[in-house]
């Protein structure tokens, strides 16, 4: 059940990230490749010259600035999910071990329900800022 919903909400995201993309036709010239842990950079929505890791971003206005807080933002709602994936997978860990205990056995299956609302927040929300982020 957990790796269902889990593998519904990444295909949730995925199915909203790449409408929002196909209704924008903007973006930055600059295509950087993801980072570690699939962590995009902080010059993502900016355009450069270049491409990949050879990108030489272009600051061309003040408002250019919020960009990059775009970018930084979408970093840390990763983050976010990434946090609520490993806190789905303690609360399954905590599943296991409350050996038919009821009262562990609610707390844990509680901690993986908040844990996968957690995940389904952030993915929504990494969606709408690379939205944002490209028609901007």
């Amino acid at each position: 059940m957990i790796s269902s919903l889990t593998y519904a909400a990444v295909n949730l995201s995925i199915y909203i990230e790449n409408l929002l993309l196909s209704l924008s036709n903007f973006g930055a010239t600059c295509t950087p490749k993801e980072s570690f842990l699939g962590m995009p950079t902080w010059y993502k929505y900016l355009d450069g010259e270049g491409s990949g890791m050879d990108c030489i971003p272009k600051l061309s206005q003040l408002n250019d600035v919020w960009l990059i807080v775009l970018a930084i933002v979408e970093i840390l709602l990763r983050i976010a999910a990434l946090a609520a994936v490993i806190y789905v997978l303690y609360g399954g860990i905590k599943f296991i071990t409350s050996r038919g205990n009821p009262d562990k056995t609610a707390s844990a299956r509680l901690a993986v329900q908040d844990a996968l609302i957690g995940v389904v927040i952030a993915v929504a929300a990494i969606a709408m800022i690379n939205f944002v982020g490209r028609s901007l």
